[in-house]
């Protein structure tokens, strides 16, 4: 809920503290923000340039093919890892620590690493409203917002503990921005051989490489890396599942109108890789 983050957020106009007001934001400067009644408040105040949100279509796709449990392993793999290192967070102990997942989507990771931290709270952004419409209730310590990774998100300074990137965009510098000294950045990022069966055969546009050296390069002015792993998993995906996965992701902008066909040609069920970069950064 928006309530448990409140003293995390500020004014994306003026950057002023913000309190809940009846059923807004409202800084000192008089500027409001709707607390929709699902719980996530919108603080984007212009639209993203050359940035798809994502649509109410894509959000159940996703919300159906995660809540199935095809990306389980991943999903059990980020808990670990961030439990592993809860105790080392820069306020020296879980108990109040401050998970941010940038480009959440229906906050499926977040949610379930917010199992295995106890004590923690957590910010959910992403660009999309039927996103955040979903995030809001994951969990009554999680508050869902708005906003947009690349312009800046409406969040404190040195506000953060954690920051989770889940084959989402990166903003390195605004990633330094939000960390205290010592947090941890951990970016899950599509290996080259992901979902290498069928991306073809599907039409499937790339993903973002999760190369490491290039990944380092690009976080190395603020960050150090102190693990990387790949983690693969075979996956067993029949065809509703096959166009689940289609349609959640940037595909579905521009989605090919014989896709029920492509899918047909396929074995019922289909073996397909899981294969995911996992790196977790420390802030220098």
């Amino acid at each position: 809920m928006i309530d448990s983050i409140i003293d995390l957020l500020h004014c994306p106009l003026c950057a002023r503290p913000v309190v809940v007001a009846e059923r807004e934001l409202r800084c000192p400067a008089g500027h409001g923000f709707d607390i929709a009644r699902q719980g996530y408040v919108n603080l984007l105040t212009r639209p993203a340039k050359g940035a798809n949100a994502d649509t109410a279509e894509m959000i159940i796709a996703r919300d159906r093919f995660l809540s199935a449990g095809h990306y389980r392993t991943l999903s059990d793999r980020l808990a670990e890892l961030v439990a592993d290192r809860s105790a080392g967070l820069p306020g020296g102990s879980p108990t109040g620590a401050v998970l941010l997942e940038a480009g959440a989507g229906t906050a499926h990771y977040l949610g379930r690493v917010l199992t295995a931290v106890d004590g923690a709270r957590a910010i959910a952004t992403d660009l999309s409203v039927p996103a955040c419409r979903r995030a809001a209730g994951v969990d009554a310590r999680l508050g869902a917002v708005v906003a947009d990774t690349w312009s800046g998100l409406p969040i404190n300074d040195a506000a953060v503990d954690l920051i989770m990137v889940v084959f989402a965009p990166r903003n390195p510098a605004e990633f330094a921005r939000l960390l205290r000294p010592g947090g941890i950045l951990l970016v899950a990022a599509a290996n080259d051989d992901h979902l290498t069966e069928v991306r073809d055969q599907l039409g499937m546009i790339n993903i973002r490489s999760g190369k490491l050296p290039a990944l380092q390069s690009s976080l190395q002015e603020w960050f150090e890396l102190e693990h990387s792993e790949d983690l693969r998993s075979p996956l067993s995906l029949d065809h509703a599942a096959l166009q689940d996965l289609v349609l959640m992701g940037p595909t579905a902008h521009h989605r090919r109108t014989d896709l029920a066909q492509r899918i047909a040609t396929l074995p019922d069920p289909t073996a397909v890789t899981l294969s995911v970069g996992l790196s977790v950064f420390r802030r220098r």
